[in-house]
């Protein structure tokens, strides 16, 4: 058993995410607990002050759990908070400090936990890639260790500012056996509980199994 869960291009918390609302329906709460780890260095109140004038807009709240170093991720001042959160949402711009932060910490146990109870738990940006394993490095677009809550499958967000050859070169270091799909912003890719896959949003996902195109239905994880 597991919750939904949402892959978000980036552009996150902004018109066009209309998914939002179903997910946040479908979490059956009115609190989204959002972490913005992956822009700790980049002013991360101004993605929480979005997130929250975003949710009260949809009649929810916001909390904040202040995970950005990876002392903050093994204190876990705010794992409680987590683990009983019906709504999560992993958000920032650096997967790979993301990962340093999370991986093998009682933060992430927190989120797995919540997320394998039923909770809605939502990527966007850096937040989708490093929820993947592997997952993409956005610099060059090679693979590199994700999180892992979703196996065989990478996602590159904000695939809309990539360039055609870019996204190219990073489907040849597929390798065999993984599914990549390429997300735009304010775009969401979505696995409801039953493992089924969709896409929501103003854009559109391109998907490659083993290389080759394929569509949402091909997804194998």
């Amino acid at each position: 058993m597991s919750g939904i869960l949402a892959l978000v291009g980036g552009g996150e918390w902004s018109e066009g995410c209309s998914f939002d609302r179903g997910l946040l329906e479908a979490s059956g709460g009115t609190e989204v607990v959002v972490l913005a780890t992956g822009s700790a260095y980049e002013n991360p109140d101004k993605l929480v002050v979005r997130a929250t004038e975003w949710f009260e807009g949809l009649g929810a709240t916001v909390r904040e759990a202040k995970v950005y170093t990876r002392p903050d991720a093994v204190l876990a001042a705010d794992a409680e908070l987590i683990r009983d959160a019906k709504f999560i949402y992993l958000a920032g711009a650096s997967a790979m400090h993301l990962r340093s932060v999370l991986k093998d910490s009682p933060t992430f146990d927190a989120i797995c936990a919540a997320y394998r109870g039923g909770a809605v738990l939502a990527g966007t940006n850096a937040g989708a890639d490093v929820l993947c394993d592997p997952m993409v490095d956005s610099r060059g677009g090679a693979f590199t260790v994700g999180l892992g809550v979703v196996s065989n499958l990478a996602v590159i967000p904000r695939a809309n500012t990539w360039s055609h050859d870019k996204i190219h070169r990073t489907v040849e270091l597929a390798a065999k056996g993984l599914s990549l799909a390429a997300v735009p912003e304010a775009t969401a890719l979505i696995r409801s509980a039953d493992g089924l896959w969709r896409s929501e949003g103003v854009g559109d996902v391109s998907i490659w199994v083993d290389g080759k195109a394929s569509t949402i239905a091909d997804l194998r994880s």
